[in-house]
């Protein structure tokens, strides 16, 4: 997967990105956003209030001696506090709120883009990628979403306030400060575009460091069967050590903000303490205004300093935000037209019309593909490996849509039928058995919300699934762990084929459906599949041709074409390729009788 992300984005570009968040996202909750924001006002006057406060403590009571107002700052200062506190939390709980429901509700988005996305694009994204933009994409977006807000909300208030203030004490004083504060604003501005390039990659290689533990994790079992795991731990220190320095770079460039404002704060308070005192000692100022215009400053200066930090860590949010809005905008290629019906089922017969398939450009997978599958009939597609029988069998469903030709059901091209009417029609068992991190019953009732506990068990009898489902510790209960780690192959591969019993669609498609089995256990489910694939249009891709000597047509694919095509007997009086597979395999399979003995 290309994890890289634009590194320089125009300023157009920038501010595009944040209105989408804010226009898609964040807006929604714009009542609680009010909310929060009046807090912040509360909170950023009350910062104010507290400057002010400081000039009659210092003239009316140190210097004055006036009773009077001991009582009266002491009170303001209580109801300045608390005022600020409140309104601090208040602003706090609403934002954290909001920040943690638009992370969800991206993350609800994102998932449904993806689920819906074609079988063609996850094969190539890695999906150690996909998960590190859900987990750490997501949550980075929540500085953008909600951080953002408060500062240039509540923080540049509070030093607007502030600074306003001063200009009230001495507008001199105040213009100074204004003539500083630029040069370091610019710096801070210089150092966020090199914050974005960092976060942009500490991102994508958080996104292989994720698909470098998955792909680890999942081939734990190989690793150790070739006693690689020095190997594997020498590229898990070389892919932890890159990350750190990308990681440690980034952290570096958000935290020269730091000594940029330390230093620039050095000079205004510098200049503010001698430009005040030579004032106050020459009697043009009293002590009261230069302690509030020096208080004023002190509470400006963490606002100022939060504001000037807000920049770089928008970018990581901003870099984050790009990566996420790329999937958002993915262009799904298989979809319903516009004018799509639902799928009128009649017999379920099935035709390929001359159909051409390429998984790229260069790539071409079958050519020139016409077949028909009568209602009810059992056909095969056998041949060597990389022959194109699986591509045969998942165009049907609309895994991958043909480049030139047709497949109709009934009559009507599945491309002008809904996909979800096309598949309700369709049971799969592959290969490439899969089981959810899920109970035995769940993983049999995938599919189906409907069913009840006596149907599970009973498609679970068909599938020779019973037995040793209930020698399990929780029976049906039993979770079967992540890709059904605690089940052998063939007990996977049985659960799958009684999911496809279960659904009882009236088009069956079997990828290699008894590829994981023992010699028993096939003799097993051969009758049960056998009674599955009665009065059903079915579809076998098989290697063992034990298993569809029986078939109405077995078809012969070679490098993309059906190069034969008949019964069993038909084929092998032909002394084809399909012959030469019948013989080879004799070799490995003694169910199989090898055809120079019928000759004989």
């Amino acid at each position: 997967m290309n994890e890289s992300t634009s590194e320089k984005l125009p300023k157009s570009a920038t501010i595009a990105l944040y209105g989408r968040l804010v226009r898609d996202y964040v807006i929604d909750y714009k009542g609680r956003l009010f909310l929060a924001i009046f807090f912040m006002i509360i909170s950023a006057l009350t910062a104010t209030a507290t400057a002010f406060v400081m000039k009659p403590i210092i003239d009316e009571v140190f210097f004055d001696k006036n009773p009077e107002f001991v009582i009266y700052t002491t009170l303001a200062v209580v109801c300045i506090f608390a005022a600020r506190g409140f309104a601090t939390y208040g602003q706090t709980v609403v934002m954290d709120w909001v920040g943690t429901r638009v992370v969800a509700d991206i993350q609800k988005d994102l998932f449904k883009k993806l689920v819906f996305a074609d079988l063609a694009w996850f094969h190539d994204n890695a999906s150690g990628s996909l998960i590190s933009r859900f987990v750490f994409d997501t949550n980075y977006l929540k500085t953008v979403a909600t951080q953002t807000l408060v500062v240039m909300t509540k923080d540049s208030l509070t030093a607007i306030f502030l600074i306003g203030s001063l200009f009230y004490y001495d507008w001199k004083m105040a213009l100074f400060i204004l003539i500083v504060l630029p040069p370091g604003a610019l710096a801070i501005r210089q150092l966020g575009k090199r914050s974005r390039k960092a976060s942009s990659k500490v991102l994508a290689q958080t996104a292989d460091f994720s698909s470098f533990l998955e792909e680890n994790f999942q081939g734990i079992r190989v690793v150790k069967a070739y006693d690689r795991e020095t190997q594997a731990v020498q590229q898990g220190d070389d892919v932890i050590e890159d990350r750190f320095k990308i990681q440690f770079k980034a952290l570096r460039i958000e935290a020269t903000s730091g000594p940029i404002v330390e230093t620039l704060a050095g000079f205004l308070i510098a200049g503010v303490i001698f430009y005040g005192a030579s004032n106050v000692i020459e009697g043009a100022m009293t002590p009261g205004t230069f302690f509030a215009f020096i208080t004023a400053i002190m509470l400006a200066y963490q606002p100022i300093k939060s504001v000037a930090k807000l920049f770089p860590r928008m970018q990581t949010g901003l870099a984050a935000a790009q990566r996420i809005f790329t999937l958002m905008d993915i262009e799904h290629k298989i979809v319903d037209k516009p004018d799509a019906a639902p799928l009128e089922f009649h017999k379920g017969e099935v035709e390929f019309r001359n159909v051409n398939f390429a998984y790229h450009p260069d790539e071409v997978v079958l050519k020139d593909i016409s077949l028909h599958m009568g209602a009810g009939k059992r056909i095969a597609l056998v041949g060597p490996s990389g022959g194109g029988k699986s591509t045969i069998l998942n165009l049907i469903p609309r895994f991958y849509d043909v480049n030139g030709g047709d497949i109709l059901v009934d009559g009507q091209s599945i491309r002008g039928v809904t996909i979800a009417s096309l598949r309700q029609k369709i049971a799969l068992v592959s290969q490439d058995v899969f089981l959810f991190d899920d109970t035995v019953r769940a993983n049999i009732a995938y599919g189906r919300d409907d069913v009840s506990d006596a149907e599970i068990v009973e498609a679970a009898k068909a599938a020779a699934v019973h037995d040793f489902v209930s020698a399990l510790p929780r029976g049906y209960d039993t979770l079967v762990g992540s890709h059904g780690v605690r089940l052998s192959g063939g007990q996977k591969q049985r659960i799958s084929i009684a999911r496809a019993m279960l659904k009882d669609a009236p088009i069956l498609l079997l990828d290699e459906a008894t590829s994981a089995l023992d010699t028993e256990s096939e003799r097993k489910i051969q009758t049960a599949l056998k009674h599955l694939m009665k009065g059903r249009t079915s579809l076998v891709v098989a290697h063992r041709l034990s298993t569809i000597l029986d078939a109405d047509v077995i078809n012969v694919v070679v490098a993309g074409e059906i190069v034969e095509s008949g019964t069993h007997d038909q084929l092998l009086k032909k002394e084809g390729v399909y012959a030469d597979l019948y013989n080879h395999q004799f070799s490995f399979d003694s169910s199989v009788t090898p055809f120079r003995e019928i000759k004989s």
